[in-house]
């Protein structure tokens, strides 16, 4: 009693200081470019999008009252709150394996993951809803077709069903959680064939997953297409390269101390050297390990990225709490923070301070460039910063331009690619009540080409500004000199950050829209 009674202590303290910490970066940093561009989803809801399902824009229209509160904090509040959830929820599927203080130890683990504690659980990404709705999944999963087969258990996987609706419509990649599911079935419990729960569980995931098919066939399924080729291999020869960037990207983010005790306790399973229920592991290997080797196996072609396969190692730090636990038990000890939880909270401490003393501070690299167009080009923590700094010099600049009216200074501002057109939408359009409009090929300008639709696209003879900066650098000359009488640069500003000047950015006049462009979504 008294050992429940401080693992469930501990349990609060762990909640409460994740959430007070991921509410502090979350209010404190600023958007990093994916982050920003789904903040669209919300501005604009639709049944799905060009890069993925809807979900985590509703989200964010949830936890903004609509937008209503629009700061980077109550954006990014879903992760902070989702996040807190999971913790928990990682605790409960822990306790439900083997015991709580197994549970605990998956809780730490988990909030020591890289992936889940920032990228997922601080960081707004269609992983945030992703991963609590994968492991509300696992949850269930593991209640009910890991045991037998009875009315409680047929009462779980329906929920299973429902859980796992809302993950695709949060990802494509929790797929491989139906997919998992029924390699366990097929495989190691065919009684469920003779349920009709088991049926009845796949078409309400499948039901919920609809508005999603109805959005792409209504949109020559481009979402599907989009994805499935970022990971065709057959164009592409063999990249050794890219291979050892996502194994590594893979350790990193799911915290190198994570990754390996992971290995370890997966070798130990295989072995039968942990004391675990072997169904339920089962289930768990067949849900995680395809996802993990499929887009290793993909990087030998193409580049891929680490985090795709984010929700599969959490699924493997259950793994790894029961290999903790037994091996507190051959040592006769029943410790709260084993050493390998000390170090993986370390390595994640050590990453957050470092992470936030280069992106606020530039503590630790700086890059000159050695052009006034490539300042910071090779410095990726600039990706979180200078927006805001921009913001308020972009401000002045339409203020200045009321007078001295070179332009009308609420012309629409273009961009080529999402990036950095949603940044250039959040921080410098957005307050001043400007549209950004996008002038490209789908390929970059992904949901933006449906934005300028919304937003009337272009008339003749308009005029309309260009922002780019020196960190991804794009002139706008060759790109949209056909389509204007003139191309000018206005003001280059300069970004500081502690100081030091580590970024320009370049404001261009469009001028005279001589040439109009014709609707990449015509058909559509």
């Amino acid at each position: 009693m008294n050992s429940s009674r401080k693992i469930r202590r501990a349990m609060l303290i762990l909640v409460l200081l994740s959430l007070v910490v991921r509410g502090f970066f979350a209010a404190f940093l600023e958007f990093g470019n994916d982050e920003v561009y789904y903040w669209t989803y919300a501005l604009y809801p639709d049944l799905s999008h060009f890069d993925h399902p809807p979900m985590v824009g509703f989200l964010i229209q949830f936890t903004s009252l609509n937008l209503v509160f629009d700061s980077e904090f109550f954006i990014r509040l879903g992760a902070v709150l989702l996040g807190t959830f999971n913790i928990w929820l990682v605790f409960l599927i822990g306790r439900n394996i083997r015991d709580e203080l197994t549970g605990f130890y998956a809780a730490l683990l988990y909030t020591a993951s890289i992936y889940a504690f920032i990228i997922a659980g601080t960081f707004i990404l269609p992983d945030t809803p992703q991963l609590t709705f994968w492991l509300i999944t696992v949850y269930f999963l593991i209640r009910s077709i890991a045991g037998p087969v009875n009315r409680i258990a047929k009462g779980y996987l329906l929920i299973a069903g429902l859980a796992a609706g809302f993950a695709l419509l949060s990802k494509y990649t929790s797929v491989f959680l139906l997919a998992g599911a029924f390699l366990y079935v097929l495989i190691y419990n065919r009684k469920w064939f003779k349920t009709k729960e088991l049926y009845l569980s796949a078409v309400m995931a499948l039901i919920f997953f609809l508005p999603v098919f109805m959005w792409n066939y209504n949109n020559d399924f481009i979402s599907f297409t989009f994805q499935t080729d970022r990971v065709g291999i057959f164009d592409a020869g063999f990249r050794g390269d890219f291979f050892f960037t996502e194994l590594g990207g893979q350790m990193l983010y799911n915290n190198p101390v994570n990754f390996i005790l992971g290995i370890f306790a997966l070798v130990a399973f295989f072995r039968g050297k942990i004391s675990m229920d072997a169904q339920k592991g089962k289930l768990m290997i067949l849900i995680a390990l395809p996802l993990i080797f499929l887009f290793l196996f993909f990087s030998l072609f193409r580049h891929t990225l680490p985090h795709w396969t984010g929700p599969a190692w959490t699924t493997i730090i259950f793994f790894s709490a029961v290999y903790l636990r037994e091996a507190g038990i051959k040592r006769s000890g029943k410790k709260l923070l084993p050493s390998f939880v000390v170090t993986s909270l370390a390595v994640l401490m050590l990453v957050l301070i470092l992470g936030v003393m280069q992106i606020r501070g530039g503590m630790l690299y700086t890059d000159p460039g050695n052009r006034p167009e490539n300042i910071g080009e090779r410095d990726i923590s600039l990706d979180m910063y200078g927006w805001r700094q921009l913001s308020g010099e972009f401000e002045q600049i339409v203020e200045k331009e009321k007078e001295l009216a070179n332009i009308d200074p609420m012309s629409p501002v273009i961009s080529h690619r999402w990036f950095p057109a949603a940044n250039i939408d959040y921080y410098l359009a957005r307050p001043l009540g400007i549209d950004v409009l996008g002038l490209g090929g789908l390929d970059g300008l992904h949901k933006y080409a449906w934005i300028t639709q919304y937003r009337e696209g272009f008339i003749p003879g308009m005029d309309a500004w260009y922002v780019t900066v020196s960190r991804d650098f794009k002139d706008p000359v060759p790109m949209y000199g056909p389509f204007f009488e003139n191309v000018e640069l206005a003001y280059t500003i300069p970004i500081y950050r502690n100081g030091k000047h580590v970024m320009n950015a370049f404001i261009y006049y469009l001028k005279d829209m001589k040439k109009m462009p014709l609707s990449i979504l015509a058909n559509k």
